[in-house]
């Protein structure tokens, strides 16, 4: 069987259940589970603290891991990205009382507090920074008021919660993170329809399907509006100067793909969510 890391709680754990049910796996009943043997599509899920996933995949205990950039990066471990899952996005910045610093290298012999060591380490060391690390589990806004350090390195939304603590960001980003499908040593077989399956879920998220009725002699137009991924299939109606039109659009744009086919004389237009995908 594929052995695959699920994160048992955290900001990476609801939608990576999610993903996963939406590909046809099976999901734990009881929230305290910590394995599930789904024989039916061949896989073990075995559900852990997400910063531990990065050691097991890496170690071989397990063939793959849903786990974050940001966490398999600060735990220097051998496992590898495979794929990014497009959820849990962050951005890790620097930052510190307004004018203290203003640039990275400013940050030698100074104190940083981060809950991720092992990242900002490196990042530091690429560029010959050598500072004194401090490693906080979480909540670092408060370190730089409290005295235990002179900056932070923390993950940065709307920058809301670092105003509040007076802190600005400065310096180049850090890392941009997201959920990403890690693998260890071993190739596995299951590895691909693992794969297969999750783009596919990716994919149904980020497409519709448009149905329309269309006058024959504008489908030129109309594909020139939304071509689809490959092309769009169209087909004859009862009326000979009509067709009907099927096409895959993105989401995002899907109402002004409408309004667009619309004004060149597009009718019963329709939006199908797509649950499920293989291109």
């Amino acid at each position: 069987m594929l052995r695959i890391a699920v994160p048992n709680k955290g900001s990476l754990s609801e939608t990576a259940a999610e993903m996963l049910t939406e590909a046809g796996y099976a999901g734990r009943r009881d929230s305290k589970s910590l394995h599930l043997v789904d024989a039916a599509n061949d896989v073990e899920f075995f559900y852990l603290r997400p910063r531990d996933i990065a050691t097991y995949v890496s170690a071989g205990a397990l063939d793959v891991g849903i786990t974050g950039r940001d966490l398999l990066l600060d735990a220097r471990m051998s496992a590898r990205e495979i794929e990014t899952l497009g959820f849990a996005r962050s951005t890790f910045r620097f930052a510190a009382p307004p004018g203290r610093f203003t640039g990275v290298a400013d940050l030698d012999g100074a104190r940083v507090a981060t809950s991720y060591p092992g990242l900002v380490d490196a990042f530091l060391d690429r560029r010959g920074v050598a500072a004194d690390l401090v490693p906080l589990d979480g909540a670092v806004e408060s370190a730089v008021e409290l005295g235990v350090a002179d900056a932070i390195a923390d993950v940065v939304e709307t920058g809301t919660t670092l105003r509040q603590a007076g802190l600005d960001v400065f310096g180049p980003v850090i890392l941009e993170s997201e959920a990403v499908l890690i693998q260890g040593p071993q190739e596995h077989p299951g590895i691909e329809k693992l794969l297969r399956r999750l783009r596919g879920v990716m994919v149904a998220r980020q497409y519709v399907m448009l149905d329309y009725d269309l006058p024959a002699d504008l489908v030129d137009q109309a594909v020139a509006i939304a071509s689809g991924i490959e092309s769009p299939t169209v087909s004859p109606l009862r009326d000979p100067e009509w067709v009907a039109v099927r096409v895959m659009v993105p989401r995002k744009g899907a109402n002004r793909v409408m309004d667009d086919l619309y004004a060149i004389g597009a009718r019963a237009i329709l939006v199908t969510a797509i649950h499920n995908a293989r291109l």
